[in-house]
């Protein structure tokens, strides 16, 4: 099986700190680790709607601002037979080894409203400071899912305002 997926790098600015939203993935069978909102983009559905429709179900949150939509083209009137989109996503990633093979997008947002206590397979959504996210993944960085671990580590290394 081959996954395609969007992911959100959920961000606000807090007391003077740069913050993002983390949650715990319950999923039956796999070990509850942190993770970033998203998942799976399902057939014909672009990365940005992939994008709204998995924070909400997630975390309950509205997004409001997807860093890098105002680049998004598509070839919709052209060949009625054949969309194609185009975007600018903060990062991608890759699995090149492991039980799932998949990639995805990551995109800074904004988003507004209330986290939710549970959400689709997930719980604890939460605001965590870039600092202790980055003391998080230095002293455990097994306690975080897979993929989000090299998107974390990305994000931390590549955040434009280090708080």
């Amino acid at each position: 099986m081959f996954y395609v997926n969007s992911r959100a790098i959920i961000e606000r600015s807090f007391e003077g700190h740069t913050e993002i939203v983390i949650q715990t993935r319950n999923k039956p069978g796999w070990p509850q680790q942190i993770e970033l909102p998203g998942g799976r983009i399902e057939m014909y559905e672009s990365w940005t709607a992939a994008l709204v429709r998995e924070v909400k179900e997630e975390t309950g949150l509205d997004v409001v601002e997807i860093e890098g939509e105002h680049t998004r083209i598509d070839t919709a009137g052209i060949d009625p037979s054949m969309e194609v989109e185009c975007i600018r996503p903060f990062s991608v990633y890759q699995t090149i080894k492991g039980p799932i093979d998949s990639v995805g997008a990551y995109f800074r947002c904004r988003a507004e409203g209330e986290l939710v206590k549970t959400g689709d397979e997930t719980s604890d959504p939460r605001w965590i400071k870039a600092v202790d996210l980055r003391r998080l993944m230095d002293d455990n960085p097994l306690s975080f899912s897979d993929v989000d671990r090299a998107g974390i580590m990305f994000y931390l290394q590549n955040q434009m305002e280090v708080s």
